[in-house]
């Protein structure tokens, strides 16, 4: 089975990354713009990984978090916190929170497979 693999960022030029970088691996990619969003993207096809934006408008990445791992049914669903210099003071939260690995920004698309490999098996794509 192809792993689902769904970005929650406010940026679409992150978004765009990911999904590029992702073009070469057999996987599906989902994309929301804001934690509130990401909930009705999980509902249409639960993600084997979650890559998430700490700092987002209506709910950011943390508040996402804390629900998501709150949720019994999607608290095993690992998560990739996607961070910024700026995000300091919220890193113990992170930990704390049960994110799977964190990645600051700027990310590069090499910086990203090996931060997803690490979590999940990634197969090449089917030419």
């Amino acid at each position: 089975m192809r792993p689902t693999i769904l970005t929650v960022d406010d940026s679409k030029g992150m978004r765009l990354m990911v999904a590029k970088a992702l073009s070469a691996y057999d996987c599906e990619v989902g994309e929301a713009s804001n934690g509130f969003n990401a909930f009705f993207a999980i509902e249409r096809a639960r993600p084997n990984l979650i890559l998430l934006d700490v700092a987002m408008p209506v709910m950011n990445g943390v508040d996402m978090l804390e629900r998501l791992k709150a949720t019994p049914e999607l608290a095993d669903i690992p998560v990739i916190m996607l961070t910024s210099p700026t995000d300091h003071p919220v890193m113990n939260d992170i930990k704390a929170l049960g994110a799977s690995g964190t990645l600051m920004k700027p990310i590069t698309e090499t910086a990203l497979i090996e931060k997803i490999s690490s979590v999940i098996k990634l197969k090449p794509a089917r030419k």
